[in-house]
């Protein structure tokens, strides 16, 4: 007998999870088989809480949930021609400050604990930068008139499907949970190619491109990310509010072709209903976070926003419009 419709996404969403954590299980498992195969070890990373670097209006960068202010490397030094780029790496997560006790986590929790760090740091307005829940944080920085433009790729915050979404993040625990258990050996996991193509694969569109020393760090940095498992056990109660169009704020929203993390089709439309105004474009090449597939057009993508603010151009706000698709190859 068929199930009803509602019930079939959500069992192959589930299967779908599980299959997800027998890969990164199997990885661990093959990685036991072969760990007396002594390769070079990737150069050790220090664990630093935020970066700050370059000249110019202030721009801030954030990440996504259990990574760090790293994954923002591979575009620094483009943006640091134009900007004072500060990067930070989200509360409760390796190498930031935890929550303050008795705060329940939250994304607007973390978005309070930006703005402190963002206060340290002297910065007022800026223009920010986010990816993943990063963005979503970035949209909630703009709320509260934190952002003089707003760049978005890949954000979180919006689903259609609530058991979609539920099966996505319970997807995504099992990965940190057995990645985490397995990050003393960050390392030998991180030099071995087929380990990182398959770790990888639905992060970004080359895992050659991705630094194995970084990667390394990345897989570290799960376990020693305290605010993640309680985050993802609340995340899906509350999608990102409606944010009014703003013609002083501009908002580009850039999403891959194959987010693999956050698809366009189930995640993009609902939360570009939430951001009216906004402008879409479409990427190819790249993955969930696109910053080492294609830094060039990363960094291009939100220079063309900041410099236009910077001129004193204001885009007009209206309904979202769709750019022709971006490809690295042309």
């Amino acid at each position: 007998m068929k199930g009803r419709p509602s019930e079939i996404p959500l069992i192959w969403l589930l299967t779908r999870a599980a299959l997800l954590a027998l890969v990164c299980g199997a990885a661990i498992a093959l990685m036991r088989r072969f760990r007396r195969r002594r390769r070079p070890a990737p150069r050790a990373i220090p664990v630093t809480p935020s970066y700050a670097g370059g000249a110019g209006t202030p721009l801030v960068l954030l990440h996504g949930i259990g990574a760090t202010w790293r994954v923002w490397r591979p575009v620094l030094p483009l943006l640091e021609r134009r900007h004072a780029v500060f990067a930070p790496t989200l509360p409760g997560h390796c190498g930031a400050e935890r929550l303050a006790a008795g705060v329940v986590p939250s994304v607007h929790a973390l978005a309070d604990g930006v703005v402190e760090q963002l206060e340290r740091a002297g910065i007022d307005r800026a223009h920010i930068v986010g990816n993943s829940l990063g963005g979503w944080i970035a949209l909630e920085l703009a709320r509260r008139g934190r952002a003089r433009s707003v760049v978005l790729f890949g954000p979180a915050g919006a689903w259609r499907s609530a058991a979609r979404m539920t099966a996505g993040v319970i997807a995504l625990r099992l990965s940190f949970v057995l990645l985490a258990k397995h990050a003393g050996r960050a390392e030998a996991i991180a030099r071995r190619r087929w380990a990182r193509r398959l770790l990888l694969a639905t992060q970004v569109e080359d895992p050659e491109r991705v630094d194995p020393a970084e990667f390394a760090a990345s897989i570290r940095a799960i376990k020693d990310s305290p605010v993640v498992s309680p985050l993802l056990r609340v995340i899906t109660k509350h999608p990102v509010e409606h944010l009014p169009a703003d013609p002083a704020c501009p908002v580009r929203v850039v999403w891959a072709e194959r987010d693999r993390i956050i698809p366009f089709e189930h995640n993009g439309l609902p939360l570009l209903d939430r951001v009216p105004g906004a402008e879409l474009i479409r990427l190819a090449g790249v993955g969930h976070i696109p910053m080492p597939d294609d830094p060039e057009q990363v960094a291009r993508l939100i220079l063309e926003v900041t410099g236009a603010v910077d001129r004193g151009h204001r885009p007009i706000a209206g309904s979202y419009r769709m750019h022709p698709t971006f490809d690295r190859a042309r």
